[in-house]
């Protein structure tokens, strides 16, 4: 099991972000697929087509968001913390992705840097 940590710079207030984060509709738009997304602790959540699903933990509305991601029979849960941040160009995302299973490190890796990020930044 690995941890991946890094943080991003986002082109829009981190309130714009957060809702870009956990609004099915406005998901959507910036992943061009079907989104189930809700801000109940405790709830399921499924982005791009079933990819990545797992259980929404907590929310701190325009700050925090904690999620645990699936990957099968894992006996450890791997936890997604994303920390938003202002920043004078924006938003700085704070990302850390624990207990990534080691066959799965490079694809997660760069799932964040090529597709889940570089999607949300084009979006702005």
């Amino acid at each position: 099991m690995k941890d991946f940590k890094k943080y991003y710079i986002l082109p829009a207030p981190p309130d714009e972000v957060y809702l870009a984060l956990t609004n099915p509709a406005t998901i959507q738009l910036w992943t061009g697929e079907p989104a189930v997304m809700s801000t109940e602790p405790n709830s399921e959540f499924s982005l791009w087509g079933d990819s990545i699903i797992g259980r929404n933990l907590e929310f701190e509305e325009g700050k925090k968001i904690v999620q645990e991601w699936y990957f099968g029979e894992q006996v450890e849960p791997s936890i997604v913390t994303i920390k938003l941040h202002e920043h004078k160009q924006g938003t700085s995302l704070e990302l850390k992705h624990t207990n990534i299973p080691d066959e799965e490190y490079e694809d997660i890796c760069s799932g964040w840097d090529d597709s889940y990020i570089a999607s949300l930044i084009d979006f702005y």
